[in-house]
């Protein structure tokens, strides 16, 4: 039976001690807020374990964000300090440089390019306050390789990264966070589908079958399996040619 109450004990310690490994007593908790239950809940981790003036939310509209006065109400219910920086302009320009080439854009290029410059403007802002970019990705997303490789799957610590999308839930909801913040329909916001809708199955038909090994559907088991071998790289670290002696 999953604890959520320890398990947010737990990760508010090793939130707290990776800041007292890797870093100053000043650094700040950078942490790209959507109005998910990732984000939301990674923030309120990081506010419990360093408290409100380390923490500094990141808003990345693409444009105009329809949703965006979750994660505002997200930062303001949590005290913590946020900039809101829109990343239309820099996604377009690019798009606009490539089309410009003998490339064409597909649909490979315009899902993923946006969340890489969403990680490109959270390292920036991390550099000019001298902070940690966390991590939000959950082990349910990672296992289907629901995440861009270098865009929302890169950060400096995570701390949601062992636990499905029920569980994230649970600690959501032992952290005292409404359902505004931890019920939100995940969307990735390109395509319009939600991710379930991409995915072809729930998050809790997935996070039985990681946890339990069970899935009553023989070819959405069978789904589960292809999409995890095939997105085995991005959790792996980048292979390196070793020399020979």
């Amino acid at each position: 039976m999953f604890d959520a109450k320890k398990v947010k004990k737990e990760i508010i310690e090793w939130i707290t001690e990776y800041f007292q490994n890797n870093a100053s007593p000043e650094t700040k908790a950078v942490v790209g807020i959507s109005g998910g239950k990732d984000s939301s809940v990674v923030a309120a981790l990081c506010t419990e374990a360093l408290g409100k003036e380390r923490v500094l939310g990141v808003l990345m509209p693409q444009g105009k964000q329809h949703d965006i006065d979750i994660s505002k109400a997200l930062c303001k219910t949590l005290g913590i300090d946020y900039v809101e920086i829109n990343i239309k302009d820099t996604v377009q320009g690019l798009y606009d440089k490539i089309t410009k080439t003998d490339l064409k854009l597909n649909d490979l290029a315009t899902f993923n390019t946006p969340a890489r410059i969403r990680m490109t403007t959270l390292y920036a802002v991390s550099g000019i306050v001298g902070g940690r970019v966390a991590n939000t990705s959950n082990l349910s997303e990672d296992f289907v390789g629901y995440a861009t490789k270098f865009g929302d799957s890169a950060g400096d610590f995570s701390p949601l990264s062992d636990l499905t999308v029920t569980e994230v839930k649970a600690v959501g909801r032992e952290l005292g966070l409404t359902e505004k913040f931890t019920e939100k329909t995940p969307i990735d916001g390109l395509c319009g589908k939600t991710d379930e809708e991409n995915l072809g199955f729930t998050y809790a038909v997935l996070d039985k079958y990681i946890r339990e090994g069970i899935c009553e559907d023989s070819k959405i088991k069978e789904k589960i399996d292809r999409l995890n071998s095939l997105n085995l790289h991005k959790l792996r670290p980048l292979p390196i040619f070793k020399l020979k002696n």
